[in-house]
């Protein structure tokens, strides 16, 4: 078990907890709870009820794309233009971003998932030669910045690169802005002042790895 299943008392809990406080703005179906946490629907339920006694969720209207996935399991589409796309209208589940204590347990939340360490330096390993590698946004309890993790490198594995994000979002329950560049590429966007790259630099951020010079001793 881990320690935030011991202390929130069931991983359902865990999963629900981080996909409504790092998704403020989305309300999700029951549906999409339980698909998206990858957690059975009757404790989905039963932690759903739970949070909405203490004030955390509240119901809300809405309106979304629903598809169903190759197990016929329904998820929210992603590019409506897709087959098999439908939309539901109902009462759904939203976080109440007026809770008491959501900046607290939030916070919480993401340091106690992924912080910017060595040991997310360790999940990239070995993804192509890396020059450069500098967290900011989520790893640093930073919400409003453009790009959570900037990499930089040689013969970069872009497909393995995608993977070790997509396993990161399932553990903490929200999307990556993630940007990858080779050497040449970057150090030409860095010489040109490139905003994306100046976002990034200019405001606060770990630096993981940096065999470029890009900080200053």
């Amino acid at each position: 078990m881990d320690i935030l299943t011991a202390i929130f008392g069931n991983q359902a809990k865990v999963r629900i907890l981080r996909l409504f406080l790092f998704n403020p703005e989305s309300p999700f179906f029951l549906q999409e709870v339980v698909a998206r946490t990858k957690c059975a629907s009757v404790p989905v339920r039963k932690e759903l009820s739970s949070l909405l006694k203490i004030g955390l969720l509240k119901k809300r209207l809405a309106t979304k794309d629903i598809k169903k996935d190759v197990n016929s399991k329904e998820i929210v589409a992603k590019d409506v233009a897709k087959p098999a796309v439908k939309k539901v209208h109902g009462l759904g589940y939203a976080l109440n971003t007026k809770f008491v204590y959501l900046d607290l347990l939030k916070n919480f939340l993401t340091v106690s998932s992924v912080s910017a360490d060595e040991s997310l330096l360790k999940k990239f390993a070995n993804v192509g030669r890396l020059k450069l590698m500098v967290a900011s946004g989520i790893f640093i309890q930073n919400w409003d910045t453009r790009v959570d993790l900037l990499i930089v490198g040689d013969e970069l594995d872009l497909h393995r690169i995608e993977a070790i994000i997509k396993s990161i979002e399932a553990e903490i329950g929200k999307e990556l802005a993630y940007s990858a560049f080779d050497t040449q590429d970057f150090e030409y966007r860095l010489g040109i002042h490139d905003r994306l790259i100046r976002d990034i630099l200019d405001y606060p951020h770990v630096t993981l790895i940096d065999r470029l010079g890009v900080e200053p001793n």
